[in-house]
C-alpha cells in the first residue's frame, strides 16, 4: 500500500460486463462514444418514414384510381404527418432511453400511440381516399403494416442499443469525482443498467488512500480535481458526479466552483447526505438519484434551433451584405499594404482556442496577434479607414464566415483574445468566473454588447460589467433572446463609446 501515490486510488471495476477491461472508466476511449439525444433523434427520423411508408403503400397499391391526386399534396401531407407523429410519440414518453431500450415494456403505449399516429393519417388522407375510392379492407391492411413494421423496427432498435451498450459505444459520457466506498456502487449501477444512458468514462480523486482502511481496494484512477478539469475539456463529457459527503462544504464547494466553468451537468451523489429527500429534488440516472447542481446551458433541441437559427440568418446576411464587404476589401488594399484580413487567435467554446476573421484594421507591421496592448482612442496602429470600421463594428463582418464554419455564434459572450487585459492584468485573473462565459459558443454580438459594454475594457469594473452580462445571457437563453440582441445591434452600434 505505501507505493500508492496521492489521488491515485480506485477500486475494482472489473466486475463490470461485456467491456474490454483495458477500455472501462478509460477518458481516452470516450471520444467513441456516442450520444443518445442525436442516435434516437435519428432513429426515430428513419422509424416515422419507414412505418408511414409501410401503412401508405397498401392503400397507394390498392386504390382504383388516382387521377385528379395531386402529387405534392401528399407529400405535404406526408410530412406534417410525421411530424405529428414524432410529437404524439414524444408525448408519450416513446423516445426515452429506457423505453427504446425495451420493447416489452412499451407495447402498451406504443400501440396506443400507433392508433393515435393513424388516425391522424386517416384524418389528412380523408380527401385522397375518398377521392381514389379506397376499401375498408385497404385500410385495414395499411393500419396493421404500419403497426407491424414499427414493431419490427422497435426490436431492432432494443437489439441494438443493447448491443452498443454492452460495447460502451453508446451513452452520455460521464465523469466520476470521488472514489469511496459508494463509489463502485454508483459505477455498477451506471453502467450495468440498461435502462441507464450514461458511461462512466474516469474516476477522480485528489484524496491520500487511508492506509488503515483494509475494506477499500486500491488501484490507479485517473487523476485529481484538475486532471478532470482539463479532460473536461478535451473529451466533452455531458455529466460529472461528485461523490463527497456534505460534511467536506469547503472542498466540495471549491470543486463545485471548478467544474462551474466548464459546458457540464454536475450533480451530487445521494449518499453525501445521508437522508432520503422528496423524489421531486433529484434528477435521475436511470434509478440512480442524483441531486442537480449545474446544468448545461443550450442543449439538445435548444443546440439544434440556434444552430439552424445561426446558419439561416449568417447566410442571408452574408448574401445581403457581401457588395459592401467587397467595396471594404476594395478600401482596405487601396489605403495600405497588407492582407485584407486579419486572422487572430481566440478563447472558444469550452476555452477551445479558434481562428476569428475580420478586417485589418491596423497597419500590416503593427497588428497584434495577442491583443496584449488594448487599442485605445487615436492609437497610431490603426489605420484611417480602420477606425471607422472599428467604430461601426464593420470589421468585424468576416466573422459571419466563422458562424457558417461553426466556430461561432451570432449572439453570444464576444471570444477574447489570449493576452487581453485590464489594468494589466489577465482577464481571467481579474474576474472569478471569468471561464464561465466559454460554456457556450462565442457570439459576433452579445447582450454585454447592446448594453454599452463594447470595444475598450481598460479598467476591472468594465470587464467584471461585461462578465455578469455574458453569464445573465448564458442563463437565460432563448432563441427569443437571440432574435432580440440581433434586432437591437444596429441601434447600439450607433454609440461609439469606448470603441477605437
Amino acid at each position: 500500500m505505501s507505493g500508492v501515490q496521492p489521488s491515485r486510488i480506485l477500486f475494482d471495476i472489473a466486475s463490470l460486463p461485456d467491456v474490454e477491461a483495458s477500455k472501462r472508466n478509460d477518458p481516452a476511449t470516450a471520444r467513441g462514444i456516442w450520444s443518445p439525444f442525436y442516435f434516437i433523434l435519428t432513429l426515430g427520423l428513419i422509424e416515422f418514414c419507414i412505418i408511414n411508408f409501410a401503412s401508405t403503400l397498401p392503400l397507394i397499391l390498392s386504390a382504383p384510381s388516382w387521377a385528379g391526386v395531386s402529387i405534392p399534396f401528399v407529400i405535404l401531407n406526408f410530412i406534417i404527418i410525421c411530424i405529428i407523429s414524432q410529437l404524439i410519440f414524444a408525448y408519450l414518453k416513446l423516445y426515452r432511453f429506457h423505453a427504446l431500450a425495451s420493447l416489452r415494456g412499451c407495447l402498451f403505449p406504443l400501440s396506443i400511440a400507433w392508433v393515435l399516429v393513424f388516425a391522424t393519417h386517416q384524418t389528412f388522407f380523408h380527401r385522397i381516399i375518398t377521392e381514389t375510392g379506397l376499401t375498408a379492407a385497404a385500410i385495414g391492411i395499411g393500419f396493421f403494416s404500419g403497426y407491424a413494421a414499427l414493431l419490427v423496427i422497435r426490436s431492432f432498435t432494443a437489439q441494438l442499443i443493447r448491443h452498443l451498450n454492452r460495447q460502451g459505444r453508446l451513452g452520455r459520457k460521464a465523469l466520476l469525482f470521488g472514489a469511496d466506498r459508494s463509489a463502485q456502487e454508483i459505477i455498477n449501477r451506471v453502467n450495468t443498467e440498461v435502462s441507464s444512458d450514461i458511461k462512466i468514462c474516469g474516476v477522480y480523486d485528489d484524496r491520500k488512500p487511508d492506509l488503515e482502511d483494509s475494506t477499500r481496494i486500491q488501484c490507479a484512477t485517473n487523476g485529481d480535481i484538475d486532471e478532470l478539469v482539463e479532460i473536461c475539456r478535451r473529451i466533452n463529457p455531458e455529466i460529472v458526479i461528485v461523490n463527497l459527503p456534505l460534511a467536506a462544504q469547503d472542498r466540495l464547494r471549491t470543486i463545485c466552483e471548478k467544474l462551474e466553468a466548464l459546458p457540464v451537468d454536475i450533480r451530487l451523489a445521494d449518499n453525501i447526505a445521508n437522508i432520503r429527500l422528496h423524489s421531486s429534488v433529484y434528477s435521475y440516472e436511470g434509478d440512480l438519484p442524483l441531486l442537480p447542481v449545474n446544468d448545461r446551458p443550450i442543449v439538445k433541441w435548444d443546440y439544434i434551433s440556434k444552430w439552424l437559427f445561426d446558419k439561416v440568418v449568417s447566410f442571408l446576411l452574408l448574401g445581403l451584405l457581401f457588395p459592401l464587404m467587397l467595396l471594404i476589401c476594395l478600401a482596405i488594399k487601396i489605403e495600405s499594404r497588407g492582407p485584407v484580413m486579419f486572422k487572430q487567435k481566440r478563447y472558444g467554446f469550452n476555452n477551445e482556442l479558434i481562428t476569428v476573421f475580420k478586417f485589418r484594421s491596423m497597419y500590416a507591421d503593427q497588428s497584434d496577434q495577442l491583443a496584449s496592448k488594448l487599442v485605445t482612442a487615436n492609437d497610431p496602429r490603426v489605420t484611417r479607414l480602420g477606425r471607422y470600421l472599428r467604430k461601426s463594428s464593420l470589421d468585424e463582418l468576416p466573422q459571419l464566415f466563422n458562424v457558417l464554419a461553426g466556430t461561432l455564434s451570432l449572439v453570444g459572450p464576444r471570444p477574447h483574445a489570449q493576452q487581453a487585459k485590464a489594468d494589466d492584468r489577465l482577464y481571467q485573473d481579474v474576474v472569478g468566473s471569468y471561464y464561465a462565459r466559454h460554456r457556450v459558443k462565442p457570439g459576433i454580438t452579445g447582450w454585454a454588447q447592446i448594453n454599452g459594454f463594447r470595444g475598450e475594457t481598460d479598467t476591472e469594473e468594465k470587464i467584471q460589467s461585461r462578465v455578469e452580462h455574458d453569464l445573465y445571457y448564458i442563463e437565460n437563453w432563448s432563441l427569443w433572446f437571440d432574435l432580440w440582441i440581433l434586432l437591437r445591434t444596429p441601434f447600439a452600434l450607433l454609440s461609439t463609446k469606448n470603441a477605437y
